[in-house]
């Protein structure tokens, strides 16, 4: 005959037998990523019918609307080519919205010069452009070229070298006036710490 106490010991032979669940955490440092215990999350596809990229790039439905399309980039790209920013607006609100952002981003033209950028990588602004045609002289060169260029080009047409020469003159001040405009840009970039 059997006992109670030995029909629980039966049945607790029969359970599967469940341990407690230890935490990876261990304190701090952390030994694994955050969420790594969590399933794989679902990435949003790109919003183009027929398209299975991921759609990480938002853009807008409409004008003032909070509701945003996500698309890849290459949809995403293809959309913003085709969007009007001004669309609906009068002549005097849209001139009156392009001058309020390009002040708005003119702070960070003014800026450039703090960053890493090399010369010839679109680090040189319209008029230091025009002053390197003036001395005929690379994009990306160095300083150390443009100075040399513009010796050899002030030797050619200076006032001593060509006395009473009025298009010598105008050559050597349109000269002069390029190398200030680079050493101008030059030194902007330098940091005189």
């Amino acid at each position: 005959m059997a006992t109670g106490n030995d029909q629980t010991s039966q049945l607790i032979d029969e359970l599967p037998m469940v341990g407690a669940r230890r935490s990876n955490d261990w304190g701090f440092p952390r030994w694994r990523s955050y969420g790594s215990d969590q399933a794989a999350t679902a990435q949003r596809s790109c919003d183009r019918y027929g398209c299975d990229e991921p759609g990480l790039h938002p853009a807008p439905k409409a004008p003032n609307s909070p509701d945003r399309w996500y698309f890849c980039q290459r949809h995403a790209a293809e959309y913003n080519s085709k969007w009007d920013y001004f669309e609906g607006l009068d002549k005097a609100e849209a001139a009156e919205r392009a001058a309020n952002e390009q002040r708005d981003n003119s702070g960070y033209a003014e800026a450039s010069h703090y960053g890493w950028a090399g010369s010839g990588d679109g680090s040189r602004s319209g008029d230091e452009m025009r002053a390197l045609d003036v001395l005929e002289v690379e994009p990306d060169a160095d300083f150390e070229a443009i100075k040399k260029a513009f010796r050899a080009k002030a030797k050619e047409v200076h006032p001593d070298v060509k006395p009473g020469d009025a298009d010598a003159a105008v050559e050597f001040q349109k000269i002069q006036l390029a190398y200030e405009v680079l050493k101008q840009a030059e030194d902007r970039r330098e940091w005189k710490g």
